[in-house]
């Protein structure tokens, strides 16, 4: 008795927890994928297969909340090379305009293939006759090949949440064409941004030599996969509750106060990765200060940087980089008890991030490249008076959607202290304009949209393919 619906991602939704009683129990991690994906789920008896985190072997399936996941268990060794390895030392820096240099280890593309299969497998098994099986991210780029393999009665969705790069930069990849034909198992292929669908589909043509045609690739055997853009969001309407909640008002206010009530707060809120672009905007930042354009009495800097995978050495040394400036720049042009930047290594709940979205004046987003970037997408949400604004990258998917934010280009040192200085002076009519166009976009393109939008071409998408199949098959 399989399931009709399969979830195949890196991680399982849930993180090990102690209770009062120091007994390990599980807990459903916050994040907007499984809040997107479960009523999906629910309504399908659907299944989430995925990695829980650490080295444990012997992991029975479990439901929680009445979510079915079945835990997929890593070696250390495997850790270290699909993971840590070729995953995020290899395509995420790929992927991500090479923002640093990727590392291509042979050892490491054999394990990536080995996990894949594992996944692939677990998938193939628990699947029932004709299921939809959704793979997510760039951990697991083999499972749709592999399970269309072992399962071509499937219908196979896969999703990017990341950036896919360019021809120039995706043909450094040694196993270039591995990957693609691992997508191509896929009856729909998702991306965050049109440009990286059209990436895709040259690439396929390029490398692959199938015939394509806008979205859709035609493969020799009569089957066609599609490849197109599903942006993803949040949930618009949970932070908006959140945020106009009377604790979390309450907590913003006691936020203020702690930093000294200065007249606007400027706010970045990233995990700690070399594309988040936060040494440069913390740079900027200091320059205004030093150069008298603002003072330390009237605007304070909140960073908040989230740990991230702290075994890399990469990051390691990011971390060092980013605690020196800040260092220096407070060394040098905070006052006592009026620090220019406040700068906090750690992870908060839902709630605290909300009150610190409803804290800040101006919420600054500068990745040198990001698939979306869904901070930008809360802070607005949490906007519910209608103003505030947000500095955004334009190298991030979101400025696609948020076109009334300050972009700019994070690059370009000048050009971000114009737009920090501009959205610090704006006239509140400005703010309110700029919000509230920005807060009908998320209103109306919320993460169950998101879902919606990709399983139902999903459905539509292996329909017609397996119709042309099977019209093929009568033709021939």
């Amino acid at each position: 008795m399989g399931h009709d619906l399969v979830i195949v991602a890196n991680r399982l939704p849930v993180d090990r927890v102690n209770d009062e009683r120091g007994r390990s129990t599980w807990r459903r991690s916050p994040g907007g994928l499984v809040s997107a994906i479960e009523p999906v789920m629910r309504a399908h008896d659907g299944v989430w297969i995925g990695w829980p985190g650490g080295t444990s072997q012997r992991l029975k399936p479990l439901t929680i909340d009445g979510l079915h996941l079945v835990p997929l268990s890593m070696s250390e060794e495997e850790i270290e090379e699909h993971y840590e390895g070729f995953s995020n030392g290899t395509l995420w820096p790929l992927y991500h305009d090479v923002v640093a240099k990727p590392e291509f280890h042979r050892e490491w593309w054999d394990t990536y293939v080995k996990v894949n299969r594992r996944f692939a497998e677990r998938a193939a098994e628990l699947a029932a006759e004709g299921a939809t099986v959704w793979v997510h991210d760039y951990q697991l780029q083999l499972v749709p090949q592999m399970l269309r393999d072992l399962r071509p009665d499937l219908r196979i969705g896969f999703y990017l949440h990341i950036p896919f790069p360019p021809a120039e930069l995706f043909q450094q990849l040694p196993w270039r064409r591995q990957i693609l034909e691992g997508l191509l198992g896929a009856d729909l292929v998702g991306f965050q941004l049109p440009g990286a669908a059209q990436n895709f589909i040259r690439l396929v043509r390029q490398r692959v030599g199938h015939k394509t045609h806008r979205d859709l690739v035609y493969l020799p055997d009569g089957r066609t996969v599609r490849a197109a853009a599903y942006p993803i969001s949040i949930d618009a309407a949970g932070f908006e509750d959140l945020a106009r909640d009377a604790a979390v008002e309450e907590r913003a206010r006691g936020i203020r106060e702690a930093l000294g009530d200065p007249r606007k707060i400027f706010l970045g809120i990233d995990r700690l990765d070399y594309t988040k672009g936060i040494h440069a905007r913390l740079r900027a930042f200091g320059e205004l200060i030093r150069d008298g354009e603002l003072s330390v009495e009237d605007a304070v800097f909140v960073q908040v940087a989230v740990p991230s995978r702290e075994r890399v050495e990469h990051y390691r040394n990011l971390r060092d980089d980013i605690e020196l400036l800040v260092g220096r720049i407070n060394g040098d042009l905070g006052r006592i008890g009026r620090p220019a930047i406040s700068y906090l290594h750690t992870s908060y709940p839902r709630e605290e991030m909300a009150a610190l979205y409803r804290a800040a004046d101006v919420m600054v987003v500068t990745p040198y490249r990001d698939g979306m970037n869904l901070v930008a997408k809360e802070y607005v949400a949490c906007r519910v008076d209608d103003d505030g604004a947000l500095v955004l990258s334009e190298f991030a998917g979101a400025a696609e959607e948020l076109r009334q934010a300050w972009l700019v280009n994070p690059y370009d040192m000048n050009g971000m202290k114009a737009a920090l200085l501009e959205a610090y002076e704006a006239e509140p009519k400005e703010l309110s304009r700029r919000m509230k166009a920005m807060r009908k976009q998320i209103a109306q393109h919320d993460v169950k949209a998101w879902a919606d939008s990709f399983m139902t071409e999903l459905e539509d998408e292996a329909h017609h393919g397996h119709t042309k199949t099977v019209r093929a098959v009568d033709a021939g």
